[in-house]
């Protein structure tokens, strides 16, 4: 079966029935979204848009972390729902807007509500599918799953409008948010782990970020991701100038070479697997990173309409190499009571680089001719991928040598290899907190950032 074995997995099904209709209302939203700004203000829907962007932005980055620092201790499943039916809530008041100030507060609950499902949902899958090959064969089919949306949404969306208004689509999304959450209602999600956390509440909200930061691999992977976004942005932002100003097209013809990058995407969906059956996730990712940064410089050549269809698929293609890996390398790069908080700093961190991709796509089509745009963003790729190449250690070790001051303190805990101490007989059962001591050692085991290595070891 391929890359369809992990619906096998009943859990799993429910789950991914969940994502594909809640993409497909989303996908309807967005063509709404785009057509209701209009409306709100003829003169100036490009900046409404741009606005709408950089909220959504604000609320991916601000709300993620305080999620992953707390979702533990909530029921997944119920949460999950929840968020399905509060987007639900927010999607259909937005065609009750009459300002844009009222539109940009919807769309930060709405988004926020996204920040708070989409890295639980992410961190989920790994404990609904233990065995790696599944669960990269499942991040596969979560990535065509969107390509596949993203390329039937607009011409759904085209359709319903020959025979309903816009603001149907609005209500067309909510229906599918309630949809998804009685899909997601049905799978049976295991619970959280207890964390081992201590300290307050910049502790907690914290933890991810400084998680992730300081490990190597992790930073390879957010600076390939900032080459993805990059590659990206000049589709999203600058297809449309390229085709209507240097090529002097109609409209119409933008939307048929954007598909190409659409269909780039699943070709490398369905063959990654295979992939990383044979090659490491790092070389597998930094291939996709070299890829976005030659497909950029093959702009170079001022393709014509037919030449930017090789160019965004090969940006496509790409794209998916370096995306669908991430998923594989942030569950091997934690411990399991702690991938809520690394997949909500990925989150947070990876939409901050597509942040930065807008800017300086939108800065550079702004600013510079079209083959200048290509050069400034194919050498800000490569550059980014060299980066990637740097603080991604080619010898990744998996297990590493390390040693442990002497010290004592409190925390929620199991006996582990950290855990080996005497017991009074009034202390709970595992896991649980009191005062423990752990001498000055020094072993080898899988090494991860967690409550006791907060530094990456010195090699």
């Amino acid at each position: 079966m391929g890359i369809l074995t992990p619906l096998s997995n009943r859990n799993f099904l429910w789950l991914f029935l969940s994502q594909l209709v809640s993409l497909l209302g989303t996908g309807l939203m967005t063509v709404a979204l785009a057509l209701f700004a209009f409306d709100l203000s003829p003169a100036q829907a490009g900046m409404v848009l741009g606005g709408a962007l950089a909220v959504k932005m604000i609320a991916y980055v601000s709300v993620a972390p305080v999620v992953g620092g707390y979702i533990h201790r909530l029921p997944r499943r119920t949460w999950l729902a929840s968020l399905h039916i509060g987007r639900a809530v927010v999607v259909a008041l937005l065609p009750l807007v009459s300002e844009i100030w009222q539109l940009f507060i919807l769309v930060f609950f709405l988004n926020a509500l996204a920040a708070g499902f989409t890295p639980v949902y992410q961190a989920l899958l790994p404990d609904i599918l233990p065995d790696e090959k599944e669960y990269t064969q499942a991040l596969s089919l979560s990535r065509l799953a969107m390509e596949i949306e993203s390329l039937l949404s607009p011409a759904l969306a085209a359709a319903l409008l020959l025979v309903v208004s816009y603001s149907v689509l609005f209500e067309l999304n909510a229906v599918a948010f309630v949809v998804a959450a009685v899909s997601l209602s049905l799978a049976n999600v295991p619970k959280s782990q207890a964390k081992d956390r201590s300290g307050g509440l910049w502790q907690h909200v914290s933890f991810g970020f400084k998680s992730y930061l300081r490990t190597p691999r992790l930073r390879g992977v957010l600076a390939l991701n900032l080459v993805l976004s990059i590659a990206g942005a000049m589709i999203i932002v600058n297809t449309v100038v390229y085709v209507r100003s240097v090529l002097g097209l109609d409209e119409e013809w933008v939307p048929l070479v954007m598909i190409a990058a659409g269909a780039g995407s699943v070709v490398a969906a369905i063959l990654v697997p295979g992939l990383l059956d044979r090659y490491t996730s790092r070389t597998v990712m930094l291939v996709g990173g070299a890829g976005l940064s030659l497909s950029l410089f093959c702009g170079l050549v001022e393709p014509t309409y037919i030449g930017l269809f090789p160019i965004w698929f090969l940006i496509g293609f790409a794209s998916s190499l370096v995306l669908i890996p991430t998923g594989l390398v942030l569950r091997n790069s934690c411990q399991e009571q702690d991938r809520n908080d690394y997949f909500s700093a990925n989150f947070a961190l990876t939409h901050g680089m597509w942040l930065i991709g807008y800017l300086l796509a939108g800065w550079a089509g702004a600013n510079l001719s079209m083959t200048g745009a290509f050069a400034c963003l194919g050498i800000s790729a490569l550059l980014a991928t060299l980066l990637a190449m740097k603080v991604w250690p080619a010898n990744d070790e998996t297990e590493m040598w390390h040693e442990h001051d002497e010290t004592e303190h409190l925390h929620l805990h199991v006996h582990d290899e950290h855990h080996q101490h005497n017991h009074e007989g009034w202390e709970a059962p595992e896991p649980h907190a009191h005062p423990h001591y752990h001498p000055h050692m020094k072993h080898r085991h899988k090494f991860v950032i967690d409550e006791h290595h907060a530094h990456w070891p010195k090699q």
